[in-house]
């Protein structure tokens, strides 16, 4: 059989089991399903189009060979393709639209809940689609109120991305820069070009209008950068991108046992 898994542990992807051996597992209400959801879009001139795709694959996978055998846990294959039409003046950038994307996720989720899961973590590479994901499962949860949903950003468990950025890259750094190319360099160095890398911030802007923060204006790639990047990824190294590989993984592993043994909360309930 063809590697389909990746690096997700062959015990730990869905795809390999048998519809009777998916219906005869144990405990699926606490079963947890990980769906790994990327996208094609560029990354400046160094980095391939399959970053969001890759970071948010590998990190997950790693994560689930690391997860101790009492965790029920099994992977999806990724949706590699997302909502990018912030790229869309960059050359090897795949779009699909947001109401596509939201039908694609929800269409996953109702399958995964029909067959008896209950707990559906949906890990997001892209920082283009959040919102999409969130409303997805918001939506599947209004739907079916005993379906636990986990729409979590790839970075957004404790890692230690922080430590090697400058307060400007911590500040304005969000494509393409430091953390995702020493990541890259960790997971496949042969496709990182670092010597095409360039760095670019955004124009200044003076007031409370800014592209990411509290009050933001809409806009696309090409208004903020020449090159597509919106960071600098200068200084990048595979050593550090394994060390921030590893607390990835590690946070990813806590992430899932929390996932695991979560419970809906109950109102008016002190237990």
């Amino acid at each position: 059989m063809s590697q389909l898994n990746g690096c997700v542990p062959p015990h730990r992807f869905l795809p390999y089991l048998t519809a009777p051996e998916i219906e005869a597992l144990p405990d699926k209400a606490n079963t947890v399903i990980v769906l790994p959801i990327g996208a094609i879009e560029q990354h400046g001139p160094h980095l391939p189009i399959c970053t969001d795709t890759a970071i948010a694959t590998e990190v997950s996978g790693k994560a689930l060979a690391a997860l101790p055998e009492s965790v029920p846990a099994f992977a999806l294959p990724p949706v590699w393709c997302g909502k990018s039409n912030e790229h869309i003046q960059f050359s090897g950038t795949v779009i699909l639209k947001a109401d596509t994307l939201l039908r694609v996720l929800w269409d996953i989720g109702e399958s995964v809940y029909r067959m008896g899961f209950r707990k559906l973590v949906l890990v997001n590479g892209h920082g283009g689609q959040p919102q999409v994901v969130e409303i997805v499962a918001r939506d599947l949860r209004a739907e079916y109120p005993d379906f636990c949903l986990f729409p979590v950003f790839t970075w957004g468990v404790p890692n230690r991305a922080g430590e090697f950025l400058s307060e400007r890259e911590k500040a304005e750094g969000i494509h393409a820069g430091r953390a995702e190319t020493s990541l890259m360099l960790a997971l496949t160095p042969d496709h990182v070009h670092l010597d095409r890398a360039v760095g670019e911030y955004p124009c200044p802007h003076h007031g409370l209008l800014t592209p990411e923060g509290r009050f933001r204006f809409a806009w696309l790639t090409h208004d903020l950068s020449a090159s597509g990047v919106v960071g600098d990824p200068q200084g990048s190294s595979r050593e550090e991108g394994e060390t921030v590989l590893a607390s990835l993984v590690e946070g990813w592993v806590a992430a899932l046992e929390e996932i695991h043994r979560f419970r809906m909360p109950v109102p008016g309930s002190n237990d």
